[in-house]
């Protein structure tokens, strides 16, 4: 049975960092992309960043790109989105899922979300 599951989520004010985690286990393997959706209050999910892990191509919506980073550890099953100059905007629920391709992302597997909040 795969598992996702999030953590790292939290208050920060604008400007800030915040680093979240997301830990699959289970068959995973069969599911090479590792993305992250995110859902603020009112508004649809979306997807903002993917890696596939495999090769380690990376993909990032243009409104993140350059503030945040998407890496992985495969030997812990982990991948990190490393957030920077946190905007109000980025307050919305964080979402790791799981995937067949990054290209494509939808989430196949999705884990229960930490809550991210920038405020001053």
């Amino acid at each position: 049975q795969v598992q996702v599951e999030e953590s790292g989520g939290g208050l920060v004010q604008p400007g800030g960092s915040l680093r979240l985690s997301c830990i699959a286990s289970g068959f995973s393997l069969d599911y090479p992309a590792i993305g992250w959706f995110r859902q603020a209050p009112g508004e649809e999910r979306e997807g903002i960043v993917c890696i596939n892990s495999n090769d380690g191509k990376t993909y990032y919506k243009d409104s993140v790109k350059a503030r945040f980073t998407i890496s992985r550890d495969n030997a812990k099953n982990t991948v990190y989105l490393q957030m920077d100059n946190l905007k109000p905007e980025d307050t919305a629920t964080y979402y790791c899922v799981l995937d067949t391709t990054c290209t494509y992302l939808t989430g196949i597997y999705w884990g229960q979300g930490t809550q991210v909040t920038v405020s001053s």
